[in-house]
């Protein structure tokens, strides 16, 4: 097979942006609850009360949509890390032979939510509904890596939490498929 794929040790998996998450969140909390914020940092004299649980509201509402991201993101590498193990190892369900059709014909990268979202729909049909919700949260990452410029029209509203359970659903997937 010549489209083999060296995996990095740097894989960014759900648990690793979770904890990042937590991390961030209590480094934030702390740092704009912490007393004297404006003598230890001068962009914060004049604020008010409300004006730091504002300003920190909004930090944390990004940090919110950057941990959803990185989440989106590590999900789309556990699908990818699958697809090339599915066609390494030769499985013979109908989802990994159909993934090794598509690594023989495809000379370029495969399209995510197209041929591998698609496949797994189809071919398991047991997890059917879960990739529909995912191609969903995937529409909310498009949103979010093209700067969200327009309005999205979404069905339903996305953060680090919703997704980060739509993840570790895939993975409890994953791991049922390896046995």
């Amino acid at each position: 097979m010549g489209n083999r794929v060296s995996f990095s040790k740097e894989v960014l998996t759900i648990e690793k942006v979770a904890q990042k998450h937590r991390d961030f969140e209590n480094g934030l909390r702390f740092y704009y609850n912490a007393p004297g914020l404006p003598r230890r940092d001068l962009k914060f004299v004049g604020y008010s009360r409300d004006d730091l649980v504002r300003e920190l509201d909004e930090r944390l509402r990004d940090l919110v949509r950057d941990s959803a991201f990185g989440i989106l993101a590590a999900l789309e590498a556990s699908f990818r890390v699958d697809f090339h193990l599915r066609c390494e190892k030769r499985l013979k369900d109908d989802l990994s032979r159909h993934f090794r059709r598509l690594d023989k014909r495809s000379l370029r990268r495969l399209a995510f939510e197209e041929q591998i979202l698609e496949a797994w729909k189809r071919h398991v049909p047991a997890a059917k509904t879960l990739i529909s919700e995912i191609i969903g949260a995937f529409k909310y990452r498009h949103w979010l890596a093209h700067g969200r410029y327009w309005e999205p029209k979404l069905g339903k509203r996305y953060d680090f939490f919703s997704v980060y359970l739509l993840a570790q659903r895939m993975e409890q997937v994953f791991q049922k498929s390896d046995n």
